[in-house]
């Protein structure tokens, strides 16, 4: 199919709002007006739904919080309410990176379509096949879907896909980062080729230009330029980082929270284990903690998201794979438990925070091994980060005491004390001095001092130097990150790893059916290590080797070790070095 180089439609600034009517203007079906909760389209809907509309092929670069979801959706519902005596099956395949974001968009989708019998259906991985199978088979016109479980079930002949007449990809280069180009360009090439393909991006790298020249026809380009923030309403986010020891990381974290007392904060960390952890810890540290991560059940997920948002608690502890997607106003204070993997990670993180002109604070810890990291995200995302030293002792109980002072100005300021409280006071006053009274109150009010309140946290001495690190490498090509799928010399641990790089055994290889890119994708889904971050891959019938940044390791062996590869479970390990 012969491809041209379509005009780019450039927004540099947002266009002028719409009239109340905006989207009605843009052609839309009014039924399925009822469903949205707002009027004025955003500058990616206003460009996107008069192409979608006509049929034409989309590449669409516009970053999370846009609107593309509805940006792609509302035509896509529109166009096959209009075609009712489409062949039967499932018409439109929405692909994206995550399961948090396959419920999210289909949700949203349904959403849109109910007013128009449209059915939606969410697959992704990590649940049991049989309802997805079982919905699949009843009859939906929308999937959306991770790209390794849709062709799962592809290969297993339960997603017949001769139905399509629409694909999108959604957050592509995220797909990517996570080892998925291999399964995308796999499920297209099953797809009719003649149909609409959607491609939505933060970024452009070449490896998704590759993709849009091959699988997109004529497409128009719309970049969307960040909406400009009106004056005064500036995101005011106070940005510091704590260089701490590994091992001291935990009481780090206590100590800046009981001195900062967030009114609502997520923490991100790595692993499963380490969110329960880290809930367990806090919920003794006098916090109201809530863990999220991929080992909750949907339901237990909406749950602790609703207990959340209305306030039952003030931290929300989650792996970074679990909170994407998350949509939560009113954050007082991000966490980085540990250095994200890359900048766009720590921008979309902290976007969380200081919105509409509110202040919010980022904290970040780090040890000796991350600082480089740190540094590249301060250049590349043009953040400035400021190094704090970890509160010490006296700083908790100094922050306790103007607490508790907080408190008693405003306890005075409401006025006269209930009756009851003053004929009380009448009656202390006969038997002690109105200072030790006051006194003693102010001892049961005040703060209880933890055991660990005069330990040390010392830093790493000296100021922050540059090492060789993981995320110092360039960006590799996709056939680097699949590595080389064949023997290695010297057998476990022959060669040795690279700079900043840990070999991890995986007790499966080529004869049970295994691609390299079955490891890079499982890896980056339930380990958040990005697929450009996964080293060389040594493959042999019944193992493999793969290099992970040794800073990430030990978290990809043990959620690796909860995790099934193809259906199956697999031995995972350190490598262990040569004999001899």
């Amino acid at each position: 199919m012969p491809h041209t180089k379509a005009a780019e439609k450039k927004i540099a600034e947002p266009a002028p709002a719409t009239p109340a009517n905006g989207f009605a203007l843009l052609g839309l079906e009014p039924k399925l007006l009822e469903a949205l909760e707002y009027t004025d389209p955003s500058p990616i809907q206003r460009e996107a739904i008069p192409v979608v509309l006509t049929g034409k092929d989309l590449v669409g670069l516009a970053g999370t919080g846009t609107g593309k979801t509805a940006a792609f959706a509302l035509p896509i519902i529109h166009r096959l309410h209009a075609n009712p005596g489409r062949k039967k099956g499932v018409a439109v395949l929405i692909l994206v990176p995550t399961r948090e974001l396959a419920i999210q968009v289909a949700r949203a989708t349904k959403k849109y379509g109910k007013p128009l019998g449209i059915d939606v259906v969410a697959i992704y991985g990590g649940t049991a096949y049989s309802e997805q199978i079982t919905a699949i088979r009843r009859g939906v016109d929308i999937v959306v879907a991770t790209p390794g479980r849709a062709l799962d079930l592809v290969n297993r002949g339960k997603f017949p896909l001769d139905a399509i007449t629409v694909v999108v990809l959604d957050e592509a280069d995220e797909m990517l980062d996570m080892g998925f180009a291999e399964d995308i360009e796999a499920m297209l090439s099953h797809t009719p080729k003649e149909r609409q393909t959607m491609l939505f991006s933060a970024t452009m790298p070449p490896r998704i230009e590759e993709i849009a020249k091959k699988h997109l026809s004529h497409p128009v380009r719309i970049r969307v330029a960040r909406e400009v923030t009106p004056e005064g309403q500036e995101a005011k986010v106070r940005q510091t980082a704590y260089l701490v020891r590994r091992e001291q990381k935990l009481k780090a974290l206590g100590r800046v929270l009981d001195i900062e007392r967030p009114t609502s904060a997520i923490i991100f960390c790595r692993t499963r284990s380490e969110a329960d952890d880290l809930t367990e810890t806090m919920n003794h540290g006098g916090f109201k903690p809530l863990a999220l991560h991929g080992g909750l059940t949907q339901e237990q997920r909406d749950r602790v998201m609703k207990r959340f948002r209305d306030g039952a608690a003030d931290l929300l502890i989650a792996t970074d794979i679990a909170a994407r997607g998350l949509d939560i106003s009113h954050l007082s204070h991000v966490v980085n438990f540990d250095v994200p993997t890359n900048p766009d990670a720590y921008v979309h993180r902290i976007g969380r925070v200081g919105r509409a002109g509110r202040e919010g604070v980022a904290i970040t810890f780090v040890t000796s091994a991350q600082q480089n990291a740190l540094r590249q995200i301060e250049r590349v995302a043009k953040v400035r980060i400021s190094y704090a030293p970890v509160p010490s002792g006296k700083d908790l109980k100094t922050a306790r005491t103007e607490r508790m002072k907080t408190i008693l100005k405003e306890a005075i300021g409401q006025g006269e004390p209930a009756s009851d409280l003053r004929g009380l006071l009448g009656q202390l006053e006969k038997e002690f001095a109105l200072k030790d009274i006051a006194l003693a109150a102010m001892k049961l009010l005040a703060e209880p001092e933890k055991a660990s309140d005069d330990e040390e946290i010392d830093s790493p001495a000296g100021p922050p130097q540059r090492q060789e690190r993981p995320n110092d490498r360039p960006p590799r090509s996709s056939q680097d990150l699949r590595g080389r799928a064949g023997s290695r010399p010297g057998g476990p641990g022959g060669g040795g790893s690279r700079p900043g790089m840990t070999k991890v055994f995986f007790g499966i290889g080529r004869e049970q059916g295994v691609a390299p890119r079955d490891l890079v994708g499982a890896i980056a889904n339930e380990a958040g290590v990005p697929g450009k971050d996964v080293g060389m891959i040594d493959m042999t019938e019944r193992f493999t080797l793969v290099e992970v940044p040794t800073d990430a390791a030990e978290y990809v062996v043990e959620v690796m070790q909860n995790t099934r590869i193809r259906g199956r479970k697999v031995m995972v390990r350190l490598d262990r070095p040569p004999r001899g």
